[in-house]
């Protein structure tokens, strides 16, 4: 049938709704059947992948916080483990499809025979990639500093070897029960769907529960061995499965063989190339915008630990919904027409952008802000719905149930999944920003639409264009994200953009702010000043070096170097360090010290890579406490790191901001009394937050004389620099004496908790509100 036969043919049906001719069909032109495998059959395979899908996402989410532990905090980290996480499956799925047919004919064996093995292979890897990153890690220390091209390789190379293995196991689990199915059922055309919506339901459970529950109950081991047992029960089961076939269909094996192939003519009248074009893009777009959405969402989902799972949990629920809408209408012989679907992504891809419009949540309106999480979740949810409906459409169309061409067209849409999200990060995120390169990544399904509409009724290509280029032009010109906001609200702001972070730099005089990917980070008050001052004051003898782990607007760094002793900091975004002279006059001057050097790096790699020792080591961890990367910073784990390169009475300060909750406050607390010999805790003189301090001997106890006694006159000037008339002994004073015994705050009441932290969390983001 021609062009004009086949667009009569749709409009004829109901709208959207595919013909008969774009479903897929056996040698002799009619449709093939849906799974018509037994029903407690299908319900061991639906329960199979899904617990497969949830031990998959287990892996994914904890290799990530691991990967982020040995590799550092930063974006690379993320796009390369959910690159060669996509890399696998492709490999896996593509390998698998090839060689089944081969490996049941040469032994005489089910294929859920080599499904079940590879199950109890995928298990093995809880255990071993752990160790795997601790070895890389330990390789990887004598690499240069972690914006280098150098460590960004070998990272990267690290990490592929140690989780790919497991990867390429995972994507051929379903060329290898698709050929079971076959086995069941020769004439089976939509398996790969089937298995698809019980692999991504597990897949949101997993993300799910592995955040919230079973990470917060067990730790990241003990979680990992809970995937491994998914993985082991999967096995055990596949195995008995495959001996009661066997027992049922004792020529089972045989019967695939005999299948009629496939009529490569009777597929979808759309090219195979298109085809295969669309799975590339799906996968590209998707998982390039996840990444993007990680950085875009920042502002709103803040930096803890379950912000990315969040997203996670959104983006398989929603593909969940779209898969399953999928098998509905399959059922029911009504699939919608790939026009249609590009039709519906052509303006869902734009909401992502319209939706987090900062003009929306920046508000005195406490009722609209607290709907910002819900709403940027949601605005994703359209999009990847659709996904979850065409990806399966096309590939049980390319596939028509057989593993070999199911496997080649799913490995097509992995590959998508493996470069998108190193595009983002490494050009995408850096060159355009968040904003523009969701745009860029979207357009591709605007110009598939204007493709594909002439199969769709008139007013329905109108409209629909008509919102699509509304969308494209407000997102492109008018959408209003952090950096844009900023910018045209106050004069004087930088934007810095790396494969990191987004830094914006903003304000005059002492109310400078720092904001990286749109959270508040920072800004000129004496605590920062006081990080560097009181541990290098309370240091027994003459203190020779610091180092600082988190740069922020260089404060504290600038304060340590008036005592003219060699200092270190170590920061892990390159465009905080490039904006140290936004905040700072002096700031040539002092990047010219000699005793002192700037790293971008991790901090805990930077220790684990360094012989070092410090007098006195400060940690100012970005908020809030809860952050993914903060929180490693307060572990007794990093405590015992830091120890281990200390000198003789040396002292560790941490900070800890007024938000933090009471809970936390004690938490923290707790580690170092656990870590340290000695801890004291000091109220900072303006009230933003806690100094507390730890050291493996006794913290002097001096009076103000003895401590203005021993500041270089350099730092007593720093110390004093922001306009204060007191003495330095008089100010001095007024900082120990909030010194708070620790045990009021390991067990806060009400009223030491009112006189300690005062301070509310802000409900905007943190001092934007003030700015305002």
């Amino acid at each position: 049938m021609d062009d004009d036969g086949r667009r009569s043919a749709t409009r004829n049906m109901n709208f959207g709704v595919a013909s008969k001719l774009e479903r897929p069909t056996n040698g002799v032109g009619l449709p093939l059947p849906v799974l018509n495998t037994s029903r407690f059959t299908r319900g061991i395979l639906f329960m199979l992948f899904f617990v497969s899908g949830f031990s998959g996402l287990i892996y994914q989410v904890v290799w990530v916080r691991l990967a982020f532990a040995s590799f550092g905090i930063i974006t690379p980290v993320l796009s390369v483990i959910l690159s060669v996480f996509m890399l696998g499956l492709a490999l896996g799925a593509w390998a698998g499809g090839l060689s089944i047919k081969f490996l049941a004919r040469k032994t005489e064996r089910s294929a859920l025979w080599f499904y079940s093995g590879t199950e109890i292979m995928i298990g093995l890897g809880a255990f071993a990639v752990p160790a795997l990153f601790g070895v890389a890690q330990q390789l990887l220390l004598s690499a240069d500093e972690a914006d280098s091209a150098q460590y960004l390789c070998l990272s990267a190379l690290a990490l592929s070897l140690s989780i790919l293995p497991w990867c390429v196991l995972m994507g051929a689990t379903f060329p290898f029960v698709m050929a079971f199915v076959r086995e069941e059922n020769p004439g089976n055309a939509d398996s790969f769907s089937f298995l698809y919506v019980a692999n991504v339901l597990g897949a949101m459970s997993g993300s799910f529960f592995c955040a919230i529950v079973l990470v917060e109950l067990l730790g990241f081991r003990d979680t990992l061995w809970v995937a491994a047992a998914g993985n082991f029960s999967v096995g055990i089961i596949a195995a008995l499965l495959a001996l009661r076939c066997r027992a049922n269909h004792p020529l089972a094996v045989h019967r695939s063989e005999t299948s009629r192939p496939i009529d490569r003519t009777a597929r979808q009248q759309i090219s195979n190339w298109f085809t295969l074009s669309l799975l590339f893009l799906t996968g590209f777009a998707a998982l390039g915008m996840e990444v993007i959405w990680a950085r875009a969402f920042t502002m709103v989902l803040k930096t803890q630990v379950y912000s990315f799972a969040l997203i996670l949990f959104a983006y398989l629920g929603a593909t969940f919904l779209g898969s399953s809408l999928y098998r509905r209408d399959l059922r029911r012989s009504s699939v919608r027409s790939v026009a249609v679907l590009l039709s519906v992504l052509s303006v869902a891809a734009f909401l992502p952008i319209v939706l987090s419009d900062l003009r929306l949540f920046i508000s005195t309106s406490y009722t609209l802000a607290s709907w910002s999480r819900p709403v940027v979740l949601l605005s994703i949810c359209p999009f990847c719905a659709v996904l979850g409906y065409l990806t399966p459409k096309l590939i049980d169309s390319y596939g028509s149930g057989d593993p070999a061409e199911a496997g080649r067209a799913y490995a097509v849409n992995v590959s998508g999944c493996i470069l998108g999200p190193l595009f983002a990060s490494y050009i995408l995120l850096p060159c355009l920003g968040e904003r523009i390169g969701l745009v860029a990544l979207g357009a591709p399904f605007l110009l598939l639409f204007i493709k594909t509409a002439k199969s769709l009724p008139r007013w329905y290509r109108w409209v629909n264009g008509g919102i699509s280029t509304a969308l494209v032009v407000w997102s492109s010109l008018y959408s209003v994200d952090f950096g844009r906001f900023v910018s045209s609200n106050f004069e004087g702001t930088e934007i810095r953009r790396d494969y990191a972070a987004s830094v914006v730099s903003t304000g005059r005089g002492l109310n400078k702010r720092l904001f990286v990917n749109g959270v508040g980070m920072t800004s000129l008050v004496l605590a920062t000043k006081f990080m560097a001052h009181l541990p290098l004051a309370l240091h027994t003898g003459r203190p020779e070096s610091v180092l600082i782990i988190c740069f922020g607007m260089g404060t504290t760094y600038r304060s340590a170097l008036s005592w003219k002793i060699q200092t270190t900091a170590v920061e892990l975004v390159p465009g905080v360090k490039q904006a140290f002279g936004f905040y700072h006059a002096d700031a040539p001057q002092v990047l010219r010290n000699g005793k002192g050097q700037i790293v971008i790096d991790d901090g805990r790699r930077y220790l684990n890579r360094t012989r070092e020792k410090f007098d006195v080591i400060v940690i100012d961890p970005p908020p809030p406490v809860e952050a993914a990367g903060s929180s490693l910073l307060y572990s007794e784990e990093f405590y015992a790191l830091i120890k281990s390169h200390l000198k003789q009475n040396g002292i560790l300060s941490t900070w800890v901001p007024a938000d933090a909750s009471a809970d936390s406050r004690a938490a923290i607390l707790r580690s170092l009394v656990n870590s340290f010999h000695s801890v004291r805790c000091f109220l900072s003189i303006d009230s933003m937050g806690m100094h507390m301090l730890g050291s493996p001997e006794t913290i002097e106890n001096i009076s103000a004389n003895q401590f203005a006694s021993r500041m270089p006159a350099a730092a007593a000037i720093d110390l004093l620099e922001w306009g204060h008339s007191v003495t330095l002994t008089d100010y001095v004073r007024g900082a120990l004496s909030n010194e708070m015994a620790t045990e009021a705050i390991l067990n806060p009441d009400a009223r030491i908790r009112k006189r300690i932290f005062f301070a509310a969390p802000p409900r905007f983001p943190f001092c934007l509100s003030v700015m305002l």
